[in-house]
């Protein structure tokens, strides 16, 4: 019995450990922290900034911030939730996830700080640090049809369009379009570096 368990090949998928800090030019990205909800909450009551997400719900208070937190914070998922910070405000955040086998990178940015190129910069870095740490994997994202901002930061990256379906979004509390999206490590290094 032993010898056809060693024979059998392992299937405990390789991750990338715990998530890093960052610094770009502008930003620092770093795990976050219980102290965050006051400010994740504070951006995500923003009915246009909870519209562009599938799963956050509106109202969106402290305490939703908090139980977020509490899942994210706790170490039992091998994810990165960057807390993105500008001068050491917390202004958005971006995430890599394993969801159904397959890893995906989401976002958002309190609306104040739209249009500055801050998300580009931060997604940028985060899939730079993730591909090294993790190469040969593909990522998946999307973003709903009705947002090009969010589809320009990921075709700066080098992401591809593979499709659309609806999905539902608890903000809107109705179906919406999301165009689906992927990367392979490939396509990240050789895209023109766009914002």
């Amino acid at each position: 019995m032993s010898a056809m368990l060693a024979d059998r090949p392992s299937t405990t998928p390789v991750m990338p450990g715990p998530c890093p800090v960052i610094e770009t030019g502008r930003l620092v990205l770093r795990p976050h922290r219980m102290q965050d909800a006051d400010a994740i909450a504070g951006s995500l009551c923003d009915f246009e900034v909870a519209r562009m997400l599938t799963r956050v719900p509106v109202p969106y208070d402290r305490e939703d911030g908090r139980d977020w937190l509490n899942m994210v914070t706790s170490g039992l998922k091998p994810d990165w939730h960057f807390a993105i910070t500008l001068d050491g405000v917390h202004v958005g955040v971006v995430s890599l996830e394993v969801r159904h086998g397959l890893w995906h990178v989401g976002y958002w940015l309190n609306r104040f700080y739209w249009g500055k190129g801050i998300m580009s910069e931060a997604v940028e870095a985060v899939l730079e640090r993730f591909f090294r740490r993790m190469p040969g994997v593909e990522i998946a994202s999307g973003a709903f049809a009705d947002n090009p901002a969010s589809r320009r930061v990921l075709e700066g990256r080098g992401f591809r369009v593979v499709g659309v379906r609806d999905v539902y979004s608890k903000s809107r509390a109705q179906m919406v379009s999301l165009v689906e999206m992927r990367l392979g490590q490939a396509d990240f290094a050789s895209r023109s570096h766009k914002s």
